[in-house]
């Protein structure tokens, strides 16, 4: 017999769900537990899957499991059952999924395509034991859309040749020569390896070794083709910890061509795809045609394990459509949110022409209450300004720009709690690239994040806080006199 009081505890757990304090409303977490890597994006059958590295025993990092969530729109997610579990080879470490259409592996059966994910089976023993040899690649596939999955008995399907960092394979389909390409991180840069059937590689080339950042281990890798101006260029992301811009972990990128073996950058310039503090480990969809859909895990090694949330940890960025633009013959990669995150959207508080002298602080209350709202800012001129949002505790986050230092900031030392590790609070940098004469903005902001798109999405910043209340003031900040040519702020709903 099942008590009244067990019903009641069981709704009261449904109803407490997705309302925890600081649990995010715009971005996909887990429903408890340890995440981290997004891992083995793929869209199949109009559906877009997310894995991701999972604990299931904590709230720390564990023995690693793929996670695994669906969304028919970006949007809103469902979180199904674990996909991969660790097993006699080890760990499941980070990796990607392909739609195997051809079925070049053979697992196909029936007229089923398969779905097979690769990813790095990490040794623990092996680890302790100070071998470097215990990372290796391994596939598994589904002939059910993903929802369960078989290892292949031949793994590793990669064995390590002697190299303590052998991770995160991403696999793309190279359709001029009808073969697969893996990009994995090898230490501190990266190995391109070629298959005709995703279970015997050949090593292609190497990249990276005297180029780019290099303070720490070169992790979760990308390599996808976009076009500017009709033609394609390859982009080669690459996530680094430590060593980011503005401390710890974060993702560069190289822009360059690929011709199915090697991949030659167009300059040595060091770029950033998100400045902020809070994004990691970003990858794309694959399966996606010539569209690139980017998302990242939204926290930094720093101090990941430390975070004052209680029952889970972390979640991911909003996902976000990859572009390429030119600036002065300099090839730069953009991010904006996607735009199925307007169907959250709700009637939005429109200004315009507003003159700012010190502060100007609009009717926002409508649509900050909740403490998650989709903000749009253009300037009509380039001074500096900064948006404070804020709350009743006057907890505040200042985001702002400094035309002497041509520079956004974010200063989260005001942003609540933060006495949990020492390098949390501070004020992070981003330089500005275009040279159009007024600033365009646009931020979501969830209970404990924020995501900055500047100009277009040439400069992004993301940046995790935790305030004991949302923060539901909006105000504009300007010492020198600043016109603002059009603001809108809008709600949005929770996508649970």
């Amino acid at each position: 017999m099942v008590s009244i009081c067990s019903l009641v505890t069981a709704q009261q757990q449904k109803t407490n769900l997705y309302n925890e304090p600081f649990r995010p409303q715009l971005h996909f977490s887990p429903k408890a537990h340890w995440m981290n890597d997004p891992n083995g994006m793929v869209y199949f059958n109009h559906t877009y899957h997310l894995f991701f590295q999972y604990y299931p025993g904590g709230t720390v990092w564990g023995p690693m499991h793929w996670g695994h969530a669906i969304s028919k729109d970006l949007v809103h997610w469902q979180q199904l059952p674990i996909a991969l579990y660790p097993d006699s080879l080890g760990y499941i470490f980070s990796g990607s999924a392909v739609v195997d259409s051809n079925n070049t592996s053979g697992f196909g059966k029936n007229g089923k395509i398969p779905l097979v994910a690769i990813f790095t089976h990490h040794d623990p023993k092996g680890e302790r034991a100070g071998t470097d040899n215990f990372q290796n690649e391994s596939i598994a596939y589904s002939l059910d859309e993903g929802r369960t999955w078989t290892k292949y008995s031949g793994n590793p399907v990669l064995k390590n040749p002697g190299i303590r960092d052998f991770r995160d394979p991403k696999v793309m389909w190279y359709a001029k020569d009808k073969k697969w390409v893996m990009t994995l991180a090898t230490k501190d840069h990266i190995t391109f390896y070629s298959s005709r059937d995703l279970k015997t590689w050949a090593k292609e080339s190497e990249f990276g070794k005297e180029i780019g950042a290099h303070g720490g281990v070169w992790e979760c890798p990308d390599l996808f083709p976009l076009k500017l101006n009709g033609k394609q260029y390859w982009v080669l992301v690459v996530n680094l910890n430590p060593g980011g811009p503005n401390g710890g972990s974060a993702t560069q990128y190289f822009v360059g061509q690929f011709d199915g073996e090697q991949f030659v950058p167009v300059d040595d310039q060091i770029k950033w795809l998100d400045y902020g503090p809070d994004e990691y480990a970003g990858i794309t969809w694959n399966n996606t045609g010539s569209r690139k859909i980017f998302l990242g895990w939204m926290s930094n090694w720093s101090y990941a394990t430390q975070v004052p949330t209680a029952s889970w940890r972390s979640a991911m960025t909003i996902p976000r459509d990859l572009k390429l633009i030119s600036i002065d013959g300099n090839i730069l990669l953009t991010s904006m949110p996607v735009k199925a995150i307007l169907k959250l959207k709700q009637q939005p508080i429109l200004a315009g022409n507003v003159h700012v002298k010190k502060i100007y602080a609009g009717n926002t209350k409508a649509s900050t209450t909740a403490g998650r709202y989709l903000l749009d800012l253009q300037t009509n001129s380039l001074n500096d300004f900064a948006l404070e949002l804020a709350n009743s505790n006057n907890e505040k986050l200042i985001i702002g720009f400094d035309k002497n230092a041509n520079q956004y900031f974010i200063d989260r030392t005001k942003a609540g709690v933060h006495d949990f590790n020492k390098d949390f609070a501070g004020i992070f940098k981003a330089p500005r690239f275009v040279a159009n004469k007024s600033v365009k903005l646009t931020l979501v902001v969830d209970r404990a994040s924020v995501e900055i798109f500047a100009d277009g999405g040439a400069t992004v910043m993301t940046c995790i806080f935790f305030t004991e209340k949302p923060l539901n003031k909006v105000s504009i900040l300007s010492d020198s006199a600043i016109r603002i040519k059009s603001l809108s702020i809008a709600g949005l709903k929770s996508i649970w």
